[in-house]
């Protein structure tokens, strides 16, 4: 998966994530939407034989490098636990 940042503002945040598609892009965006800072949050795929989404992210202030982060971390996490409860199904 490669992230490439396309706009940065001290509230924006405009990046693609290539190589996965829409998956990761709802996960983070659906995240995003449980921090207080974020004012906005979205993803548009501009062609769908392509699937390249193009991530934006507002804030009211805070840096929106550490809130996309902070974000990745907590779902990576939810993640592991899902990983360990399903291990315990066998």
């Amino acid at each position: 998966m490669d992230v490439k940042v396309l706009e940065e503002k001290k509230n924006r945040l405009v990046f693609t994530i290539e190589g996965d598609g829409s998956t990761i892009a709802n996960m983070l965006k659906k995240e995003l939407w449980n921090d207080e800072h974020v004012k906005a949050a979205g993803f548009n795929v501009e062609h769908p034989l392509i699937n390249i989404p193009t991530f934006v992210v507002e804030t009211d202030g805070a840096d929106p490098k550490k809130t996309v982060s902070a974000a990745v971390k907590r779902i990576a996490k939810t993640v592991e636990k899902f990983r360990d409860e399903a291990k315990s199904l066998k």
